[in-house]
């Protein structure tokens, strides 16, 4: 059976890389979180000196830098998750930091910065056989995807999944700092002009407000059935 590209879009905390993650792994395709790819360059900036809460963004000085910031992805090891490198080094738990996630939408929506990483992510579909999350997948990635989807869920769940999984790795975190720092990311994804977060015509909705993690896993595998024809394979 030919293998496709899987294209997954949707809102911040929404879920998006632990179900394209989980899919990825269930049908021997390979994962790219372009989310990651983001982070790791909007850690660059802050480590840089290009980006902070105070004095702003130093957009000139971080697209001269792009040639310089090399992402990579680390399989996943013991721990199940895979891992992403800023310049040889692994940054998988730093880049989902707060100073990070309050600053990754600013830097996102830098026309040069989307460009690059497109660029960058479109090469890694080349081979197909791949799963992709992000926010801009399905419409600018991989606009001709066979298979899209865009998966969305309310603030105030998405906040609290967000929450859980950050005390789960240590982090001292508050739920109404990380709640406006969601509806801050919604607002800036859905207004910027290069790439707005939108849903794609052809893209499958799964609004996963109230589903668990098994019934989001059903339904795209059966909906990856549907697409690849192979319902009566199992």
């Amino acid at each position: 059976m030919s293998k496709i590209i899987i294209a997954i879009d949707g809102y911040s905390s929404s879920g998006k890389s632990t179900m394209a993650r989980d899919l990825a792994k269930r049908i021997g395709y390979v994962y790219v979180d372009s989310g990651a790819m983001y982070r790791a360059v909007t850690l660059y900036a802050i480590e840089h000196g290009m980006a902070s809460t105070d004095k702003g963004m130093d957009t000139g000085k971080l697209i001269k830098a792009l040639p310089e910031i090399e992402i990579s992805f680390r399989p996943a090891g013991e721990d199940g998750i895979q891992h992403t490198l800023l310049n040889g080094v692994d940054v998988e738990r730093r880049i989902r930091e707060m100073d990070v996630s309050n600053l990754v939408s600013p830097v996102a929506v830098i026309p040069e910065v989307r460009k690059h990483l497109t660029s960058l992510q479109q090469q890694y579909g080349k081979e197909r056989g791949i799963v992709m999350d992000g926010r801009d997948i399905c419409t600018t990635v991989f606009p001709d995807a066979e298979m899209k989807v865009f998966v969305n869920a309310s603030p105030e769940e998405r906040a609290r999944r967000r929450v859980l999984e950050l005390v789960q790795k240590g982090a001292d975190v508050n739920y109404e700092d990380v709640l406006k720092n969601i509806r801050e990311r919604d607002h800036i994804d859905t207004t910027r002009k290069e790439s707005p977060l939108k849903r794609a015509d052809d893209a499958h909705l799964l609004d996963n407000d109230k589903m668990t993690i098994a019934e989001q896993m059903d339904w795209l595998l059966n909906l990856y059935k549907k697409i690849t024809g192979s319902e009566n394979r199992d």
